[in-house]
This record gives structure tokens, sequence and C-alpha cells, in this order.
């Protein structure tokens, strides 16, 4: 069996996005560079990736959650937004300002265009 056609444990996990072929998927373009930014900050060395486990599982088990799965991105965000809090990486609020600005940023995007920060009204 070829490295290509191991699955990766975190394919397995809990109301992960899948494909009609059950093979995980990105549903937005921001999940994938969610997921690209949290490797990438494992990688560097920032934290363990027992701890992101434990942080992203903590997400995923909270009451509440989409039975469908839709928010397992956004549980996601919130995960690395945490873990980068707790580990003195990142501000709560200005992680917060910075959601609420590509929000502001996105309802102000014509549709078809990319959103942009610039597109916030109030930055």
């Amino acid at each position: 069996m070829s490295a290509c056609e191991v699955g990766s444990p975190l394919a397995q996990s809990p109301g992960m996005p899948k494909s009609a072929d059950g093979e995980p998927v990105f549903p937005e373009p921001w999940a994938a560079d969610a997921f690209a930014m949290t490797v990438h900050l494992h990688e560097r060395g920032l934290f363990a990736w027992s701890e992101w486990a434990e942080r992203l599982s903590a997400e995923l088990h909270k009451p509440g959650r989409a039975v469908d799965g839709s928010d397992y991105f956004d549980c996601w965000v919130s995960a690395l937004s945490g873990l980068l809090v707790a580990k003195g990486i990142a501000d709560a609020d200005v992680i917060l300002a910075l959601q609420q600005s590509w929000q502001r940023a996105a309802e102000a995007t014509p549709h078809g265009r990319p959103i942009a920060l610039e597109n916030d009204p109030q930055r």
C-alpha cells in the first residue's frame, strides 16, 4: 500500500464533512485555510498535536452541535483560536475583531467577487 493510499486518522474524525465517496472534504475555501494554518503552526512547534486533538475533541463534543456536521470547521476554528489564546500566542479580542471584520467584509462584497478585508466598511 502506498503512502497515498493510507488514510489519515484525521479523516476519521467524528463529524468531518465527507464527499459522496466518503472522502473528507472542505466545504468552503476558508476551511482549507484553517486546516493548513493548524498544520503549519503545529509544524512550527507552537503546540503538540495531542494538545490540538484534545482541544478539537472538546469543541466537537460540546452540546448544540449541528446534527449534520456542517459546523465541523466552525469547531475547528474555535479550537484553534482557543488554543492560541491559551498559549498566549494570540489575543482573544484581536481574534474576535478580525472575525467580525471578515463578516462585515463578506456582507459588503458583491456576489461572485472575492472577499477581502478591504471590503469591511468599518476598516
